[in-house]
């Protein structure tokens, strides 16, 4: 039977599960969007992943993103790791010399600045949404456009036209006009591509020291039109990893992998947990001036975990008390 390393990155649009052989090389993986549902998107994925792959067993398991502590529980994580550290671990197995990572999500967008494989510096930005793909996927969609075949248009352009791109509401009442005027649409996309990038390096970038080698990750390095804008922008070359979509995920095996080494074992649950029935119910803990929004997860009807709570009351509780049933 093969073994493998189980890498979990939760995030608010998308939740990414990959297996890693011992050599780090990807396995398999899945790229599923969460849809708010991260425990169910979570078992669809672990179950895909039973299905597509001859029989294996899971030497270790490691979490990441916004739901990276809700995964952990489920699936028994031998590690918790945030997505700034998972991100350069994969970008650090790919090109070992990475010295800044350019990361665009469906919702948000990082940079992380490294120096002799340290983690030195890093940025997010959450709140503007002109610099997400999201943003792009919404603006594909007005154009009645494939996402798939944006970025190749944006190569086509021969006469691009400048976008504004400081915010979202503004990058597309741009394009609007910019279309009324009767530019072409590929010329269009390529600024639009521009825009994109000038928003990220003038926000997420700002005051950050952008050298190569230079890695591009997340679901957005997918589009060579950002891709290039980025080179050009930047004036050197972009490497765009193969499995660029999922690359929290594969940090998070790798740091299980590595975590397990030390242990000698491993916390994982087992696959079966994609059959388990789980909820989650939550209360407002009034006993003190904290009003702490306590989580409890469910499986089966039976308390499998609590978190929340400041002082620990209710998470001690559960531990002196692994009986409590769902009422």
């Amino acid at each position: 039977m093969k073994s493998y390393y189980l890498g979990i990155d939760v995030g608010s649009v998308s939740t990414n599960v990959v297996l890693l052989d011992e050599d780090n090389k990807v396995v398999s993986k899945k790229y599923l969007r969460t849809q708010g549902k991260p425990i169910r998107v979570l078992q669809k994925g672990l179950r895909e992943l039973r299905q597509e792959n001859d029989e294996f067993r899971i030497k270790g398991v490691g979490t990441t993103g916004s739901g990276r502590y809700l995964a952990s529980i489920i699936v028994g994580a031998d590690i918790v790791k945030n997505e700034i550290t998972s991100h350069a671990i994969a970008a650090l197995n790919y090109v070992p010399d990475v010295r800044t990572i350019l990361e665009i999500g469906g919702q948000d967008s990082k940079i992380i600045i490294l120096k002799d494989g340290i983690v030195t510096d890093f940025a997010m930005n959450t709140v503007c949404a002109a610099g997400t793909g999201s943003f792009l996927d919404r603006q594909a969609a007005r154009l009645g456009l494939d996402i798939q075949e944006f970025g190749r248009l944006a190569l086509k352009s021969k006469n691009p036209v400048r976008i504004a791109g400081r915010c979202a509401v503004f990058a597309e009442s741009d394009m609007i006009h910019k279309q009324q005027l009767g530019h072409n649409q590929e010329d269009i996309i390529n600024g639009l591509c521009d825009a994109l990038v000038r928003n990220y390096l003038n926000n997420v970038g700002k005051g950050k020291e952008i050298t190569g080698p230079i890695v591009f990750q997340g679901g957005v390095a997918a589009n060579v039109g950002i891709k290039r804008a980025f080179e050009n922008a930047l004036n050197t070359e972009v490497y765009v990893p193969e499995n660029h979509d999922v690359m929290g995920a594969i940090g998070s095996a790798i740091m299980a992998k590595e975590k397990v080494k030390k242990t000698g074992k491993t916390n994982f649950k087992g696959m079966d947990i994609s059959d388990i029935n789980y909820k989650v119910k939550g209360f407002e803990c009034s006993d003190c001036a904290n009003m702490c929004e306590v989580v409890e997860i469910y499986a089966d009807k039976k308390i499998v975990a609590r978190y929340g709570d400041k002082c620990g009351k209710w998470t001690n509780k559960l531990k002196n008390n692994n009986d409590e049933q769902l009422a």
